[in-house]
């Protein structure tokens, strides 16, 4: 089984690179980020006659998720609300979390806040967000195995960007960012990229400016995290660039693992 991760900018500008890159990668399940796109408007039907079925939870113009696979889902979870009691509105507000019963475990999709700057209220609110996704995945782990993947907007370590220089104040590195991400490692998840690969400079995402993507100026801020049993089970983790080299990208590009 294939699952990837891909923040697509608006699945609409991008919807004939994500249908010719399944044409070309044939994935079980396809999870997208920053849909950009009421439910209602959603392009089902290039999915659908490319084989797949469509769970998603979108909001005009912002955020937006979307769990793209070949067999229907067995059960599907939108926001925090769905699972935890008591969740702040603000948190299930913007369209950032979906999650779907796929074979023994569930798939959770992601997108995590940015936090604009550390100083901004947008940070606090990402740090609260990422608490309240700390006790949606104990619960959810309760049941299932877990794939979490998505854009999370945050370099774990400092071989995750191209420059580690002055990142402790910038956005995506800073201490309670990357604190806050490992205490939700610490519930039993694991870095399957990090399984097969081990050295700096793989990245998948990049600036628009300054020829970030032609210098290979990125971040790896985009993960598939895996508990115990589907981590012994992964083979492959790769990043596909293929993508993010074509004519009016994503400056995002595909994640994709691979489990037996």
């Amino acid at each position: 089984m294939k699952i990837a991760t891909w923040n697509v900018n608006s699945v609409r500008s991008r919807l004939a690179a994500v249908i010719d890159w399944l044409e070309t990668n044939p994935v079980d399940v396809l999870c997208l980020q920053e849909t950009k796109v009421v439910d209602a408007d959603f392009p089902r039907e290039p999915f659908l006659m490319a084989g797949y079925q469509v769970a998603i939870s979108g909001q005009k113009s912002y955020n937006g998720v979307a769990i793209i696979t070949r067999e229907p889902s067995q059960q599907v979870l939108a926001d925090f609300g769905a699972v935890l009691d008591k969740v702040p509105p603000e948190l299930d507000a913007q369209k950032r979390v979906i999650t779907s019963a796929i074979a023994d475990f569930w798939v959770v999709n992601l997108y995590v806040p940015n936090g604009s700057a550390p100083d901004s209220e947008k940070y606090d609110y990402k740090l609260r967000w990422l608490a309240c996704l700390k006790e949606y995945l104990e619960k959810l782990k309760q049941e299932k195995e877990l794939c979490v993947v998505g854009d999370f907007n945050i370099a774990l370590e400092n071989i995750d960007i191209y420059k580690s220089e002055g990142r402790d104040t910038h956005i995506m590195s800073t201490p309670p960012e990357r604190a806050a991400l490992r205490e939700i490692l610490d519930i039993g998840l694991q870095d399957s990229f990090r399984k097969f690969t081990t050295e700096g400079g793989h990245f998948s995402w990049w600036d628009y400016r300054a020829g970030g993507f032609a210098r290979n100026r990125g971040w790896r801020i985009d993960h598939i995290y895996l508990t115990p049993g589907l981590y012994e089970r992964a083979t492959d983790c790769v990043i596909d660039k293929t993508p993010r080299g074509l004519p009016k990208p994503s400056d995002h590009t595909p994640v994709i693992v691979t489990l037996n």
